[in-house]
């Protein structure tokens, strides 16, 4: 064949190529921000694809970024590959400190006291769910029982959180 490779790269070798590219993260770096500077729109409309892809990152619609970035810079008349490009902002490393920094922020806008979630607790609800996601994958496809309960009690807290942002917001308005 014309496009195979003569030698077929081990797993080991995918794996690291994965985690460490090639000519090093630098060169990935300057690689997309040449890329970025070759999209072929005005700076306007690209910075606000970025805008669009940065702040999808902070919503919480996890597993959809992509469409929810793309569908906000069409709106905005933004580069759509410019959004879909900066939804790479949030990738497992920034989720964590993203939902920390997003409850926080809705704390201080709401006055509250907090929810009783500190760091470490967002940490391990995230933890947990990853966990799970990752064991059932593993039981989807090698075979065996398939339990739910993290992802469940992740997604269960953030309803309880939400019903007790809206008794504050409600109890701040009624103040006199």
């Amino acid at each position: 064949m014309v496009f195979k490779r003569r030698e077929k790269r081990s797993w080991g070798s995918l794996l690291q190529f994965l985690l460490w590219p090639k000519g090093g993260w630098t060169r990935a770096a300057l690689y997309v921000k040449h890329r970025l500077h070759r999209l072929p729109d005005n700076p306007e409309k690209i910075a606000r694809g970025i805008w669009a892809g940065v702040f999808t990152t902070f919503t919480p619609f996890y597993g959809l970024h992509f469409i929810v970035a793309g569908t906000i810079a069409f709106i905005l008349r933004g580069n759509v590959l410019a959004a879909l490009l900066a939804t790479f902002f949030g990738n497992p490393l920034t989720y964590i400190p993203i939902g920390i920094i997003s409850l926080r922020t809705g704390e201080f806008l709401l006055a509250s006291e907090g929810l009783g979630h500190d760091g470490e607790n967002l940490v391990s609800l995230f933890l947990g769910a990853f966990l799970d996601l990752k064991s059932n994958l593993y039981s989807i496809i090698i075979g065996g029982p398939v339990e739910w309960n993290d992802l469940i009690i992740f997604y269960q807290e953030w309803p309880t959180q939400q019903e007790d942002l809206k008794i504050q917001f409600i109890q701040i308005q009624l103040m006199p």
